[in-house]
């Protein structure tokens, strides 16, 4: 089948095609006109590559594993295990310094809202006072609260 077709199957552009064929993930056969023919084989391996990439993996290490691309073999790549769990060691690191950076955000939200709180009431107490002595009252309580 041609590029459009293989595409429209792998649920991915033609454009991504002929990018896994110039980054060596794959070969693809031409006709005598020169147009790309991929082969279910093709379309096998344009869907694990496909899936490396969509999670996480580069170019450069799905070609590091191109043993696990092929359907050459009768069990689990070689090294296709450890790959993976070095990409899985990869995310929870990334993971935990997301968890750490939303609690830093969370915190700093959390100082914020009470600077602007306790500034909301300052600013309501001096507005109070203002209206007292525009009114003509004489005593005026104060009850401010400042920003620690």
């Amino acid at each position: 089948m041609q590029a459009k077709e293989a595409a429209e199957r792998l649920g991915i552009t033609q454009r991504m095609l002929r990018h896994y064929e110039k980054e060596g993930l794959m070969r693809v056969d031409r006709t005598l006109n020169s147009y790309r023919h991929y082969g279910e084989s093709d379309l096998r391996r344009a869907a694990r590559i496909r899936d490396f990439i969509a999670i996480g993996f580069s170019t450069r290490e799905i070609r590091a594993m191109s043993a696990c691309l092929s359907d050459e073999g009768s069990g689990p790549c070689e090294g296709g295990i450890g790959k993976l769990t070095e990409k899985l060691e990869n995310i929870e690191r990334l993971r935990a310094d997301l968890d750490a950076r939303r609690e830093a955000v969370l915190d700093r939200l959390a100082s914020l809202r009470d600077g602007l709180s306790n500034r909301d009431r300052s600013g309501e107490a001096r507005k109070n006072l203002a209206d007292r002595v525009a009114g003509g009252k004489t005593t005026v309580e104060l009850n401010l609260v400042c920003p620690g």
